[in-house]
């Protein structure tokens, strides 16, 4: 085997898991560790390479690769025991060292332990928490998407597109949340159960009217796009309650969009969706007044 190549007196390492896998089913945990790893191993002066599909590039195949290369290999995280894909990966390694990482070993280690060295998450001699705990990863914010249905006379592909657009420029956890309740395409059943989500948001964008009504009334910022150019109901609403991110999509900008999202993820931003929730209960109390006063007449 070819004398590995050293960098900083350590060497190079490959790390794999099951994002080396085509089938693999890699998880978001499988992913945090993975980078966890790579993480401690660079901080132990190593050069990295990862062995992944396509789906999670960059990286390196590990069918592909020069085993000779590395000096360590370390498998990370899942369940890990004697099939089809174990054994192909650890006999193309077998003249590497090799370390398993956070693997729930599924066969006694009395009767199968292949690696040089064991960290397992579970195994039938000891059990260790899951090294996600160690990850320190920046969060992304959770953003509902509430689209109205397609209708004449309206600009809802337009929309679409220029929202689609805006979600795909950074990331974000989307939550599609459909506030029709007779076929309901989120899966939510009643009122309170759309309400809940949408109150949960970090930031909403909304074709829809009650997904921008929704929305501040629960405090949370709204991008609103009316799909009716002269904005019959959604700019108008906002403009009654002093909500300033509405837009007409016959005008749509994305820079704009980009920065009324930004904005929507602010503090000050929450803030003046609690106010403008305020202003609306206060309004919406004298309807409440006029509505009783005119029932009860004769």
């Amino acid at each position: 085997m070819p004398a590995p190549s050293f960098s900083d007196g350590r060497g190079r390492c490959l790390v794999a898991g099951w994002f080396s896998f085509h089938g693999g089913g890699a998880t978001a945990g499988d992913l945090i560790t993975r980078d966890l790893t790579c993480d401690w191993l660079r901080s132990a002066g190593y050069d990295v390479d990862v062995a992944v599909i396509p789906a999670f590039a960059p990286g390196v195949d590990w069918r592909v690769v020069d085993p000779g290369r590395y000096e360590l290999v370390v498998f990370v995280c899942g369940p890990f025991t004697r099939g089809e894909f174990e054994a192909e990966f650890l006999t193309r390694f077998s003249g590497c060292r090799i370390i398993g990482l956070n693997l729930s070993m599924l066969m006694p280690l009395e009767a199968w332990q292949p690696f040089d060295v064991l960290f397992e998450r579970d195994s039938s001699e000891r059990v260790s928490p899951d090294l996600a705990f160690l990850s320190a990863s920046a969060l992304p914010p959770v953003v509902g998407v509430c689209l109205v249905e397609d209708y004449p006379d309206a600009l809802v592909q337009e929309a679409n597109d220029a929202v689609r657009r805006l979600t795909d420029s950074r990331e974000l956890t989307l939550v599609h949340i459909d506030t029709r309740l007779e076929a309901n395409e989120s899966g939510l059943r009643t009122p309170g159960e759309v309400e809940a989500l949408i109150a949960r948001m970090d930031a909403v964008i909304a074709t829809r009217l009650h997904g921008t009504v929704l929305s501040l009334k629960n405090g949370v910022p709204v991008v609103a796009i009316d799909v009716l150019g002269d904005g019959r109901k959604v700019l108008r609403q906002c403009e009654r309650l002093g909500w300033p991110l509405a837009f007409a999509a016959d005008q749509l900008e994305d820079a704009s969009l980009s920065d009324a999202l930004a904005y929507c993820l602010t503090a000050p931003a929450r803030r003046a969706a609690e106010e403008a929730a305020t202003r609306a209960r206060a309004v919406a109390a004298e309807v409440r007044l006029g509505f009783l006063d005119a029932v009860r007449r004769p």
